[in-house]
């Protein structure tokens, strides 16, 4: 089973979608700090996937904390240059719905 965390709002339901996959899913809270990203298991996750371009930069603390981290940002925004190197997939909900991405992703 896949540990994911998720940073941000999920106002499209990426997280229930892969939770529905099996995923084992767990949120930071707020703004995705280092604390929120220890309590929610980054550790030991598999998985980032950043539903608000404005929490960009917790994908750098969660890359220190987890270096093998796979990441997806799943957003509508434009996401800042500096994150185009970290994430594995940016991704448009308005192309691909949480269902397929679970899918690709699992």
């Amino acid at each position: 089973m896949s540990k994911i965390v998720v940073a941000g709002s999920d106002p499209d339901g990426l997280g229930a979608a892969l939770a529905g996959r099996g995923g084992d899913v767990s949120y930071a809270e707020g703004t995705a700090n280092r604390p929120a990203l220890e309590d929610a298991g980054i550790a030991d996750a598999d998985l980032l996937v950043v539903t608000d371009a404005g929490l960009a930069t917790s994908i750098a603390v969660a890359k220190d904390i987890n270096p093998e981290l796979r990441v997806v940002v799943y957003t509508r925004d434009s996401v800042p240059e500096f994150i185009k190197g970290q994430a594995g997939h940016i991704v448009d909900p308005e192309l691909l719905d949480p269902e397929t991405v679970a899918e690709e992703l699992l």
